[in-house]
């Protein structure tokens, strides 16, 4: 297997009035081109301070992040982020809000008709033209994120980053979600990195499941390999045995390290490890 993106022996510290905090501890992952991974672990286990990592939002105290043989230590639109928030801007039309990356990217690379047309498509991706001169207030929260995923995908990522998409939307918008954005990546063959707690959402997408033992000092634990034939449908996997194996040993994982935690019960990770600011103004998120 090819590594087209490296995540290697990635460790990271916070600064605290107590201190050092080490909420990464040799974080090490080969990722394929075109290879969907799930990261999932309890809350605190360091799976958004990964993304960031992967994002260029954080810099690794030690360890790199290689794509495509090139370091990674700024934000930058090869690596698109997709919230759980959609991120839109609420004066600004569907059709606006995709065109503010495309122009951001895209500006000197193609015409005007070429752009439009680009922003045209990354719309019909997710389903989305019927809706193209609506502002955000006028649309559901199921169709902002799927504004957000296309305006995401118009960047042209070279990497797609998913931190609980789909986590404020209720079951059935998440199902219609999740199927399209299964269609999405068998289409276009992207590199995708989910952060999810969804046990069934992570069997049913990835190829590969990370699970992250609890921090501080946070690790992955067990790889699981996801051998389902694609493309997959959720009915029909309800009643197969392997995806009921890989489901039952994801729950298997997270009981465990439930039961004995890394963290001592009073121990809590420091109030001041926020998101940075600069989270809020990536145009991919």
């Amino acid at each position: 297997m090819s590594h087209y993106l490296d995540i290697s022996q990635v460790g990271i510290e916070f600064p605290t009035k107590n201190g050092p905090f080490r909420a990464l501890d040799g974080v090490d992952l080969k990722i394929a081109k075109g290879e969907f991974i799930s990261l999932i672990g309890h809350s605190g286990c360091g799976k958004s301070t990964v993304l960031n990592i992967v994002a260029g939002l954080y810099r690794a105290t030690e360890g790199a992040v290689v794509l495509e043989s090139k370091e990674v230590n700024d934000p930058g639109p090869d690596r698109a982020v997709v919230f759980q928030n959609h991120s839109l801007f609420p004066w600004l039309t569907v059709y606006e809000n995709v065109e503010l990356a495309v122009k951001q990217v895209f500006k000197g690379r193609k015409s005007k008709a070429e752009m439009r047309e680009w922003i045209e498509h990354n719309l019909e991706l997710v389903h989305m033209t019927h809706a193209t001169h609506k502002l955000p207030a006028e649309i559901s929260g199921g169709m902002k994120q799927r504004v957000g995923i296309a305006r995401a995908l118009a960047m042209e990522p070279k990497v797609l980053l998913m931190d609980e998409p789909f986590g404020a939307l209720d079951a059935l918008t998440r199902a219609h979600l999740q199927d399209a954005l299964m269609e999405i990546q068998a289409e276009l063959n992207n590199t995708v990195i989910l952060i999810t707690h969804d046990v069934d959402e992570a069997v049913l997408l990835s190829d590969r499941i990370v699970m992250m033992s609890n921090g501080p000092a946070a690790k992955i634990g067990e790889i699981l390999h996801v051998d389902l034939p694609r493309p997959r449908d959720r009915l029909t996997l309800a009643d197969n045995p392997d995806y009921n194996h890989y489901r039952a040993e994801v729950l298997t994982f997270l009981h465990r390290k439930q039961a004995k935690p890394d963290v001592p019960a009073t121990k809590k990770k420091p109030a001041l490890i926020e998101t940075p600011p600069a989270l809020k103004k990536v145009v991919g998120g």
